[in-house]
């Protein structure tokens, strides 16, 4: 869990999301059409069917704009028994419509759909998280990361948190 000891899914817990229009709150890597057709498509193909690569998951969403379901596939983090998403490409359309959608996601495995409660986390609370996640899919998301690893200091991943939203999962 996070450095504090505050709850982050408790009611008064905030977000500091960046500033709407500061260059961490724009950044966003957009896969590109192989890793659309080669790496995605299977991933979500397999998780669908049930098989999870890597603890890969199907997160539906509501869209912000049109209302349809969206879905994407989603690295799903354990961690000290508590489940996040991290945005390793930074502020993605999964991620807005997360937002959009006050937190309110599915993630599917197989026939197995879990509704849950997300809370993006701030600041500081990232760090671990983050770290973790890096620990865990480095060799897959690394590059989005801007040359910091899972054995960064604590200020390399405080500096670069900001471009990278986090949730915290509570089953709905």
């Amino acid at each position: 869990m996070a450095s504090s000891d505050a709850n982050p899914t408790d009611a008064g817990a905030e977000s500091t999301r960046p500033e709407s229009g500061s260059a961490d709150a724009r950044h966003y890597r957009r896969p590109n059409w192989f890793t659309n057709t080669f790496l995605n498509r299977p991933v979500a193909l397999a998780t669908r069917a049930g098989l999870s690569l890597w603890g890969s998951r199907v997160l539906e969403v509501r869209g912000r704009t049109s209302g349809e379901t969206r879905r994407v596939p989603v690295n799903l983090l354990t961690l000290e028994g508590r489940q996040y998403l991290v945005s390793a490409r930074g502020h993605s359309q999964w991620v807005r419509n997360v937002r959009a959608a006050d937190g309110e996601l599915a993630l599917v495995l197989g026939r197995r759909r879990v509704r849950y409660r997300a809370v993006e986390l701030a600041g500081v609370e990232k760090v671990p998280v983050l770290r973790a996640y890096l620990k865990k899919w480095k060799a897959e998301v690394g590059v989005f990361f801007d040359g910091v690893g899972p054995e960064s200091t604590d200020e390399e991943l405080g500096r670069i948190a900001p471009r990278h939203p986090v949730f915290v999962l509570t089953a709905a």
